[in-house]
């Protein structure tokens, strides 16, 4: 693939997640995360992306979002999960999508706020007027979800470098 095409990074919010006794990487889905994963998942689907790397935090909440969301999608994607997303910060994300190869088109990543939400407001240069003000509005609640379009190879993702194309949330 050249790295003059288009490439797309999905910025994907666990669901819900319920509050046990737990430590906060072992916290699981609530219900609501349950359902809303699901239907985050079927929303993926419908925007015909075809993911091609799923990077995912360790965290059980994380994990259980993408084992609810992929289950919609008509074929399951490479996944790697990534100690190294859980808790990051936007620049600490980019780091890791800098590491992509080359070959890779699409990418899906699920992590956690505030890193996901600041790392879609940073690299979107440009957007698409309703989907950034939706998620102006928005914020990034649980299960919501930014797509982001880009020219170049994967160590070229920086601020500014891409494009917001879609954004959903699970109460719209």
């Amino acid at each position: 693939m050249s790295v003059a095409e288009p490439r797309t990074i999905v910025l994907f919010r666990h669901a819900k997640a319920d509050w046990p006794q737990v430590t906060d990487h072992e916290r699981p889905l609530a219900d609501r995360g349950r359902k809303d994963a699901a239907e985050a998942g079927r929303r993926l689907a419908d925007t015909g992306i075809p993911v091609d790397l799923a990077l995912c935090s360790t965290s059980v909440r994380t994990r259980e979002t993408w084992k609810l969301a992929v289950h919609e999608f008509p074929h399951r994607p490479k996944t790697v999960y990534e100690e190294r997303i859980y808790e990051a910060s936007p620049g600490e994300l980019i780091a890791v999508l800098n590491e992509t190869p080359d070959d890779v088109r699409n990418v899906l990543m699920i992590g956690h706020n505030p890193g996901i939400q600041g790392l879609a407001d940073i690299l979107a240069g440009s957007a698409e007027d309703e989907a950034r003000e939706r998620m102006d509005r928005r914020g990034f609640p649980a299960a919501a979800f930014a797509v982001l379009s880009f020219t170049g190879a994967w160590k070229s993702v920086e601020p500014g470098v891409a494009a917001l194309g879609d954004y959903w949330a699970p109460t719209e």
